[in-house]
């Protein structure tokens, strides 16, 4: 597996520390919003901005190596991964990434070729029931 610098490098990226803090709380967190990102990046790097949060999440979305959740009512974020559905809860907005089967992806890829494929299930999770 590689490390984040050696990711960042592969896709002609600077393994700037800001980057890398991003990507090690995306790691830590599964899923998480550009503001739970710096939220919890502050502590360590109280100066870098909600911009350059943006700004970042930006380039590393353009270089798919995070990819953006579209929930309601801010969108999430997660570290690239094969591809997966997500479960989300209707009543926390907890996030659960559900992995696809060889045949779902195997028919997917035969009917809708070369296409990003996203599932989202909605309903509640345990901890809300």
């Amino acid at each position: 597996m590689q490390t984040f610098k050696e990711l960042l490098d592969s896709s002609a990226l600077k393994a700037t520390h800001q980057r890398l803090a991003i990507l090690n709380e995306l790691d830590k967190k599964g899923h998480a919003s550009i503001e739970e990102i710096y939220e919890s990046i502050k502590q360590n790097f109280p100066s870098m901005s909600l911009a350059t949060i943006y700004k970042n999440i930006s380039s590393l979305k353009d270089k798919q190596i995070v990819s953006e959740v579209c929930t309601h009512p801010k969108s999430k974020f997660e570290i690239t991964k094969e591809p997966h559905a997500h479960f989300i809860c209707k009543i926390c907005g907890e996030i659960e990434d559900i992995e696809f089967s060889d045949a779902i992806i195997d028919e997917l890829e035969k009917k809708y070729p070369k296409s990003k494929k996203e599932l989202y299930i909605y309903s509640i999770c345990d901890k809300c029931k």
